[in-house]
């Protein structure tokens, strides 16, 4: 009995200690660019991008398992998208295989503008228009918060 609540409890700390961790690259709502606001449907510009995020063990024999994940969704008048934060079990090492899941090449593309980040085992994946303003806060607060 005691073995078992001490595990659990060690589950328990383990996924709330990288809860705070995502909070840390999360955007929080003094650094959301004015008139963008968070909502709870997905924004995801491309399929490929929401596809990856809802069901990532389809693609786990090849970029290993994800441990946790979560997503900021957000929107205004001229601009959605979503933010996705992955946390994997090891180091992901399958970029070339994300760009083909998200670009179906090397680069981006207007159709498919995603963006990715990655830093041992975390994937930061921005479905958001090229040039958007959210993108470029978030990216500049994650490399910062990951470097």
């Amino acid at each position: 009995m005691k073995k078992t609540i001490l595990f659990l409890s060690c589950l328990f700390l383990s996924t709330n200690v990288f809860a705070q961790n995502f909070e840390k690259l999360k955007l929080n709502e003094n650094e959301i660019p004015v008139d963008y606001h968070l909502t709870n449907k997905p924004k995801c510009i491309s399929i490929q991008a929401c596809t990856f995020y809802n069901n990532p063990d389809l693609y786990s024999a090849l970029i290993g398992k994800v441990k946790h994940k979560e997503v900021q969704n957000f929107e205004n008048k001229t601009d959605s998208g979503s933010i996705m934060y992955f946390e994997f079990e090891n180091n992901f090492e399958m970029q070339g295989f994300l760009e083909g899941l998200l670009w179906g090449g090397k680069k981006s593309t207007k159709e498919h503008p995603e963006d990715f980040f990655v830093k041992d085992n975390i994937l930061i994946i921005w479905s958001l228009a090229e040039k958007s303003l959210l993108k470029k806060v978030s990216k500049e607060k994650i490399e910062l918060e990951l470097k």
